[in-house]
Formats: structure tokens, C-alpha cells, sequence
């Protein structure tokens, strides 16, 4: 298991020399909140998934860390590309949501007495045991996120309506947030370059285009007197920011009634996830979703009980699609059977 990480560092690290991966923004305006998110990427294959509450986890056996246990706490639904309880984000039932992009000035801590997570499994981590952003940041006292060459920075948001950027620079957590935080979106530099980069109108560059561009409609939205739905229009946002050919999935978490729309490249028609449509307690049974179906409207009926055959299959047709890596079976089956040893607590 321990070399699980190096196969999800090769797959990340191949990537980003042919696409600067990812958009994030949260839109708060009339009690209503919206969190954004464009996932670029090489493939689009994946998967959407429940997971319960009250299920005993471990993390990964690290070469530089000591092992984490817990018991989730809250059920969530996450977006897989690389297996089961390794999202690339997703909301739990309390309304938090949890997202990453690449950094590549990330910088992760060095080992202490912390236990360490994975980037993807730290995610998971957190709708597990998390309602709010301010638990989320505490979490920093006690659990670290490692790795040895995915540099990865996050946004999160809560139901309450709190929001921040969390990346890891120079081996510490540095979060953005509150008066901090100006514009509550997020690319591929630090947060700190996107905005200065923004002040002196010096966008010419990818990832400072895509979050001046999301900022500048964020901004357009709280100001102009629209009655456009919350939704509708962070989906306009994403149409923006989206980069042809890379732009794989488009999804807009809806923290204030418990809803996710997505669309994905090959299925554009927009799909929805309500939330209240699962139980997510440890007695009943998990439930997946293969992310390019071809359905529309409300699809939380159209769940089926997830499989770890058709998990490993999954695993196994997104590296396949991931062009140029060459990664032995024994590790994609550790990817996918990851979830076969988590049960009830």
C-alpha cells in the first residue's frame, strides 16, 4: 500500500506539463451559496460515490508518518477518479465541501509527530469528520497532509457560508480567509500571486486568466441586480474559465439545499445529486454513480450499490486513459480494492 502514493504522484506529476488543472470559487449572495469547480485533466472517467458515516478508517501506511484511525462522523458524496475513499473532492451532509488544484510551489511538511494523509485521502478525511472551515484548519494541529511530489493547494467552503484557501508553503499550512480573502476563488498559483497578479492587471498566464476571470463575474454577480439562479450562473463562470480539451468536469455544489449539478465533456447534459436522496448510515449500503452516463435531470435514483469489481475497473481504465504511464496491475488493484477493507465501526 505504501507504494499506492507514488502511483497516484506519477499519474498527477505526467499531467500537469499538458494542462494547468483546475478552477475553484465559492458565490454567496442572498443567503444562497454555490461552490464552483472545473476539473482538467487527461481523462474523464470516474465515478460519483456515498460514503457512510460510522465507518472505521486508516490512513495509508506512509513511509514518513505513523497511522491515523477514526470513524467517520458524517456521510458525504465525493467525485473518484482513482478509487473509492481517494477523492478529488466532493460535500458531506453537513453542507462542507472540499476541493483541490495544483500548486506547484507547494512545499509539504516534513515528518513530525503528526500522522500523515495523502492529498486525495486528507479530503476524504475531512467530510468525515468535519462540519466547518474552522474545524477543518484545526485539524492542522494534529494531522498533516505529505507527499513527495504532488503539490496540491484546496479550497473549502461551509454551509455557514465561511471560505478558504489552504495551501502548504515552505513545510507550514498557509490558509486565506475572511479579509484575507478578497475574492473566494482559486487556479494554480498561490493565492498570493493570483491577487497581486490581479491588482496590476498582469493576467498573461493561464491560471491568473482563469481566477481574474472567475473573480471578475463573482464580483459582476454580488453587484449586479440579476435574477439569475445561483447555479445558472456558476456554471456561466465555469463556461469561462473552462479549457478546451482539458475540462473534463463541471460541478456546482449547492451547500445551501444540499444539491450537486454537474456536467462532464462527453455527457454535457446537466445531471443532479440531491443529497436527501441517500441514507448514510453504517447499516445501509453504498452507492455509485459511473460519471458519464448518458442521463439528465435527477439522477440520485439512478444510483447503484457500489462494487469493488467495477471500482477496480474503473481505477484501471482512467490510468489506461491516462496517456504515457505505465503503472503495474498489483498497484492499480491496490487502488482499487483500498475500500473493500473499510467497514463498520
Amino acid at each position: 500500500m505504501k507504494k499506492l502514493v507514488c502511483v497516484l504522484m506519477l499519474a498527477a506529476a505526467f499531467s500537469i506539463e499538458r494542462t494547468t488543472a483546475c478552477t475553484t470559487f465559492f458565490l454567496e449572495k442572498s443567503g444562497q451559496m454555490a461552490f464552483g469547480k472545473n476539473y482538467d485533466w487527461m481523462t474523464g472517467t470516474g465515478s460519483i460515490n456515498t460514503n457512510l458515516r460510522g465507518l472505521a478508517k486508516s490512513s495509508l501506511r506512509l513511509d514518513d508518518g505513523k497511522i491515523l484511525k477514526w470513524v467517520s462522523k458524517y456521510g458525504s458524496t465525493t467525485f473518484n477518479q482513482y478509487g473509492k475513499e481517494f477523492p478529488n473532492g466532493g460535500m458531506n451532509e453537513k453542507g462542507l465541501v472540499v476541493e483541490l488544484m495544483w500548486l506547484s510551489e507547494s512545499q509539504y511538511p516534513k515528518k513530525d509527530d503528526r500522522p500523515g494523509l495523502s492529498v486525495l485521502q486528507w479530503i476524504q478525511y475531512q467530510l468525515d469528520n468535519n462540519a466547518t472551515v474552522d474545524e477543518v484548519l484545526a485539524t492542522d494541529k494534529t494531522v498533516r497532509i505529505t507527499s513527495t511530489g504532488t503539490p496540491q493547494h484546496y479550497l473549502v467552503a461551509d454551509s455557514k457560508g465561511a471560505v478558504a484557501t489552504i495551501e502548504l508553503l515552505g513545510g507550514k499550512m498557509v490558509v486565506h480567509r475572511n479579509d484575507k480573502l478578497p475574492y473566494a476563488a482559486l487556479a494554480n498559483s498561490t493565492y498570493e500571486e493570483s491577487i497581486n497578479a490581479m491588482k496590476n492587471k498582469r493576467t498573461n498566464d493561464n491560471s491568473l486568466d482563469r481566477f481574474s476571470n472567475a473573480c471578475t463575474m463573482l464580483q459582476q454577480y454580488k453587484q449586479a441586480k440579476t435574477t439569475k439562479p445561483l447555479v445558472d450562473y456558476s456554471f456561466d463562470i465555469l463556461n469561462k474559465v473552462a479549457q478546451p480539451g482539458f475540462t473534463k468536469w463541471s460541478i456546482v455544489y449547492d451547500l445551501t439545499n444540499k444539491k450537486i449539478f454537474f456536467k462532464t465533456s462527453n455527457r454535457p447534459q446537466q445531471k443532479i445529486v440531491a443529497m436527501n436522496a441517500f441514507d448514510y448510515a453504517c447499516s445501509s449500503q453504498a452507492r455509485s454513480y459511473n460519471l458519464n452516463r448518458d442521463d439528465k435531470g435527477d439522477i440520485s435514483k439512478r444510483f447503484v450499490s457500489f462494487n469493488i469489481e467495477e471500482n477496480k475497473k474503473m481505477v484501471k481504465k482512467a490510468f489506461k486513459e491516462s496517456e504515457g504511464l505505465n503503472i503495474k496491475d498489483e498497484l492499480q488493484d491496490a487502488v482499487g480494492e483500498f475500500a473493500e477493507g473499510v467497514k463498520c465501526g
